[in-house]
């Protein structure tokens, strides 16, 4: 997408505790309107990042500014923001209403305004028939909606969202994901988002930055995070599941190279590489289990077929993964759920050459 001006910049941000690097040197610039997500395994750095953003917490080093203005050293209170917390944070004596309210009350804003912004609120999650009810009265997944709607009514121009939806049941996450995208929709503000889950990574940012101790791996669109990972990093982390990797060394020639496989070789001449493949380079070839195709015909796009046997077979509703043996090697293949396969069963395999990655066997980084 193109960049528009930036809501949120972070330039040379660090955090340490002592010897231990938890943010290392991050520049970031995230445009306005944007929904950025931060993803990651826990421990890399993701909350730390949000934390400093949000004020919660002072870096080590670097400076944080929101809509041009320096706010590194402000209040979390005056930094213009609105926070979402994984638990639900609600008071448990006050009606939705008043927990919609409370901080409005608190910074002494006129009531008119108050129920204007409460009743705002109330209709973009549909809390409606629920202002009268307490917190212990609600669902998991309506109390979440009455945390998000706190945070709605300050009228902010980011929020930031710390995997609100972990405490939830994958149904309700599911509802909760498709609301929380609706409605950056409506509102058009700018949104942080913080998961471990790359599902909500995926199907909820504008860019997902992939982060790995302290460092952003890959800043990209969802789509090129999935299809065109920078490093073998991103390419294991993103896939569920994972993406094939063969490890091998270019053969060929520079004009025509290929990568030997069993007892053929697969033509690489509808790989679009960013940096020249060297015949006799150690490489890491990587395909997702839907770009292997299994008794498929000679078709355009696809590699030369090899011989495999099929190991396993997991049924997945729509779709099955099927595991196989091929060249002493284990792969998973996603296959439509029409199509049965035995284990045991002697299969051919071809490869979507064109949609795969090749990294460097040593580096790690995309070819």
């Amino acid at each position: 997408m193109a960049m528009k001006s930036p809501s949120v910049s972070i330039r040379g941000l660090a955090l340490s505790y002592g010897a231990v690097s938890v943010l290392q040197n991050l520049d970031l610039d995230i445009a306005q309107g944007e929904f950025i997500v931060l993803l990651g395994p826990s421990g890399c750095g993701k909350s730390t990042l949000l934390n400093c953003i949000a004020g919660l917490l002072e870096p080590s080093e670097g400076q944080v500014f929101i809509n041009g203005k320096n706010v590194t050293w402000e209040e979390p209170k005056d930094r213009g923001i609105g926070m979402v917390f994984q638990s639900y944070a609600l008071y448990p004596q006050m009606t939705v209403e008043r927990n919609l309210s409370f901080g409005l009350r608190v910074s002494g804003l006129p009531k008119d305004e108050i129920e204007k912004r409460v009743k705002r609120a109330a209709e973009m999650l549909q809390l409606g028939e629920l202002l009268h009810r307490k917190p212990t009265a609600l669902s998991g997944g309506q109390r979440q909606r009455v945390a998000i709607g706190r945070a709605l009514v300050r009228d902010v121009d980011v929020f930031l969202f710390d995997e609100p939806l972990s405490n939830l049941d994958a149904k309700l996450r599911a509802e909760l994901r498709v609301e929380i995208k609706r409605l950056h929709q409506k509102l058009g503000n700018t949104m942080i988002y913080v998961t471990h889950d790359q599902i909500e990574a995926l199907t909820l940012a504008d860019r997902v930055a992939v982060m790995k101790s302290g460092v952003i791996q890959q800043l990209d669109d969802p789509h090129a995070i999935y299809n065109q990972p920078r490093n073998l990093y991103v390419a294991s982390f993103i896939g569920s599941p994972t993406m094939n990797f063969i490890k091998g060394e270019i053969g060929g020639t520079v004009a025509a190279p290929s990568l030997a496989l069993g007892k053929g070789d697969v033509a690489l001449k509808s790989y679009a590489s960013k940096k020249k493949l060297g015949v006799g380079q150690k490489v890491v070839f990587g395909a997702r289990p839907e770009h292997l195709r299994l008794n498929a015909g000679n078709e355009a796009g696809l590699s030369d077929a090899f011989d495999a046997v099929v190991d396993l077979v997991e049924p997945m509703g729509s779709d099955s993964l099927v595991w196989l043996k091929l060249a002493n090697q284990m792969l998973s293949a996603r296959v439509e759920s029409s199509q049965i396969y035995k284990p045991g069963e002697k299969i051919k395999v071809r490869f979507r050459v064109g949609l795969s990655s090749i990294f460097d066997a040593q580096s790690g980084e995309r070819l």
